[in-house]
């Protein structure tokens, strides 16, 4: 016998049901709890589980509860199964009914034969007798679905909180007020304070008594979690003088008076605001008012800027920033914009003219680097070229004693305009003035004069020579356009006014190359020293600015003075900073021997350089990379200078000892998803 105990069952015939023979002598089956836990699920996972009356009995004894069913229930569960599965009769009818938990770990064989693979009572479907607490596991089940039917909420991060409310905020500006209070309901979190909330709302509809009355007045709710009282201070000004503003454009002017003297005055905050606050009370009407307080005047406009100002006072964890997740947006769009590298059009902080369904990426098709126009008019080498700063002439120096003033029209295509004659040793160096209307002309080395040409006469205003051995290899306009400085390595340093007077000089410095900056007092020259100093016209002071370990052949810098970028003999191209007085960056791939190679900045926001190089290559980098981004190919001699146009971004010049001049700009055939920027980035092949 089974030391668990007996299961005893007991079942009728299908006669006694019809009122025919006695019923058969009763089977006893005897058999462990496990098999008996088996035929007792299958039977109570029928139809008819509601006829089961089966007593459960737990008796003192160690062994386990035996389980004594209603014979007659018990019958009449498995009859009904047999029905509705269309089942036979006799044992092997009753054995299909087991069949329905084979799927358990049970199986059922033609002989009737029932086996527990496992050995144990518990099954998938629950249908079988605990073996723990003598509970059918019918029971179990059911407390195990409601427990599961009851789904927990995951408990969400921080990160996961913040974007909730981010999305809240971003409904709430768009009018979906109900979407987000179903959100904010669903996510269990909280848009913001509550005393935020009703102080937000107080303020759009201009409440101000509720707004500043002590009982309901934000701050006192809000004092644990703004700390600072200089912050409180600041949102009470701000709140009291829209409250001014607005008596005033009523024309309630003592009510507003009231608000100077008792409200606004006692909190000694920015008293000269004050007293513009009070020149107010003068204005005659409300048009006045608004003009001279540079106000919208009172209405919903000016309240939401106020609140917006409000809110950058406040901790998140009280209210969000203003449009919180736009600027969040805008910010991940400019970051793309900056790593894009080849990123060449204006940069607009909108969100409406990128999609935010892609990453940010330009291709190399947009950038200037295919040859548009070769200009080939000079008949010998080219050594310098400068666009102008309007960007629509374009200047070339040659040693064949000529220099050229190209036109750019509409469609960027360059056009002969002007051919200046007369210089005798070559033209190796070009200068614009501000306002484009002369461009200065210097010779090499042996050259000791300049010439200062009208562009739109044509016509030589002046011609400078201090003295014949002089060495006037260089110079600069100065921002005023009144004068400019000049220079060579035989140690001139003039100051000049537009008739070649002089009017300051320096004795000793051996110039390389001039920068004026925008100051209008400070000149920057390079010399044979390997450096950069800063020179004061004015109080005739001097100091270093940047030490290089090697010559210095050339250098330029950036339209905001901040950045100064080098041509250095034998190494290359190198960005220094002149405010921190620090080399920022080393830039690889130009071969720089000892010529004298002029590069550039170039782009929107000047974030490229280019530079030519002694392997007749233009080379461009990215501002922030020190490797290039592309090699321009096409010129077979060296590239003696390259010039950006400051005014088109794609359209760029380059100067070589061949004889050309080469215009580089975008592919010649875009498509459209090249010109919306959707493709790739390219490599640098051309």
């Amino acid at each position: 016998t089974n030391a668990l105990g007996e299961l005893t069952l007991a079942s009728a015939s299908s006669d006694s049901e019809t009122g025919g023979a006695s019923p058969p002598p009763r089977k006893k089956y005897r058999a462990s709890v496990v098999e008996g836990a088996g035929e007792l699920g299958a039977a109570i996972g029928s139809a008819a589980l509601s006829t089961v009356v089966g007593i459960l009995t737990f008796p003192n004894s160690p062994v386990a509860p035996v389980i004594r069913l209603n014979p007659h229930s018990v019958a009449h569960i498995n009859i009904n199964n047999m029905q509705a599965n269309g089942a036979g009769q006799g044992q092997d009818s009753e054995l299909s009914c087991l069949n329905n938990s084979a799927q358990n770990g049970e199986s059922s064989s033609a002989g009737g034969a029932h086996t527990n693979v496992n050995g144990l009572s518990t099954t998938n479907n629950g249908n079988s007798v605990s073996n723990n607490i003598g509970i059918p596991a019918a029971s179990n089940n059911a407390v195990s679905s409601d427990a599961n039917s009851v789904k927990k909420k995951k408990r969400l991060s921080q990160s996961e909180e913040d974007v909730i409310r981010l999305i809240g905020q971003h409904l709430h500006d768009l009018g979906l007020n109900q979407t987000m209070d179903l959100l904010m309901q669903e996510s269990g979190c909280r848009l913001e304070h509550p005393s935020a909330t009703k102080f937000s709302n107080h303020v759009v509809e201009g409440e101000w008594d509720k707004v500043m009355k002590p009982d309901v007045f934000i701050f006192s709710h809000l004092t644990l979690e703004v700390h600072n009282t200089s912050i409180l201070h600041r949102m009470k000004f701000l709140l009291l003088q829209q409250k001014y503003l607005e008596y005033l454009e009523d024309a309630k002017i003592l009510e507003a008076l009231q608000v100077l003297r008792a409200e606004l005055t006692p909190l000694k905050y920015n008293t000269e605001r004050i007293h513009i606050l009070s020149g107010y009370l003068m204005c005659s009407h409300a048009e006045d008012l608004r003009a001279k307080a540079e106000w919208e005047g009172k209405g919903t406009a000016s309240r939401t800027k106020l609140l917006d100002k409000l809110q950058t006072y406040l901790p998140p964890s009280v209210m969000l920033p203003p449009r919180r997740l736009q600027t969040l947006l805008r910010q991940a769009v400019e970051l793309q914009r900056e790593r894009c590298l080849y990123h060449n059009t204006k940069l607009d902080s909108g969100l409406d003219s990128v999609s935010l369904l892609l990453d940010h990426a330009c291709s190399r098709k947009q950038f200037p680097c295919y040859t548009q126009q070769i200009l080939t008019e000079h008949c010998n080498e080219v050594w310098f070229c400068k666009f102008s700063n309007d960007g629509t002439k374009l200047a070339t120096g040659s040693k064949d004693t000529t220099v050229i003033v190209w036109h750019v029209n509409t469609s960027h295509q360059l056009k002969l305009m002007k051919t200046l004659e007369g210089h005798a040793y070559g033209v190796s160096y070009l200068a614009w003035s501000p306002d484009d209307t002369y461009l200065i002309a210097c010779g090499p080395d042996d050259c000791s004069e300049l010439w200062l040409w009208n562009v739109q006469t044509g016509e030589l205003r002046t011609k400078m020579s201090q003295s014949h051995e002089d060495s006037l290899t260089s110079v600069a306009w100065n921002p005023d356009g009144k004068r400019f400085v000049t220079g060579g390595q035989r140690g001139q340093f003039y100051q000049c006014d537009l008739d070649g007077n002089l009017l300051d000089s320096w004795e000793g410095v051996r110039v390389q190359c001039l920068w004026c900056l925008g100051d209008a007092r400070t000149v920057l020259a390079s010399d044979t020293h390997q450096r950069i100093r800063g020179y004061n016209f004015e109080d005739l002071t001097d100091r270093n600015i940047v030490q290089e370990d090697h010559p210095i052949m050339s250098f330029t810098v950036s339209k905001n003075g901040r950045l100064a970028l080098l041509n250095v003999a034998t190494q290359g191209v190198h960005l220094w900073d002149l405010h921190d007085r620090v080399l920022v960056r080393k830039y690889q791939g130009v071969t720089q021997g000892f010529y004298t190679i002029h590069s550039c900045f170039g782009g929107h926001n000047e974030d490229f350089i280019a530079s030519g190089s002694e392997d007749h290559k233009v080379y461009i980098w990215h501002r922030r990379s020190e490797l290039p981004i592309a090699e321009l190919t096409g010129h077979t001699r060296t590239v003696n200078c390259v010039s950006w146009n400051p005014v088109v971004p794609g359209l760029l010049a380059s100067a070589s000892d061949d004889g050309t001049v080469r215009i580089w700009g975008p592919a010649p055939f875009l498509d459209v998803q090249d010109a919306e920027g959707l493709n790739e980035c390219c490599s640098m092949d051309s």
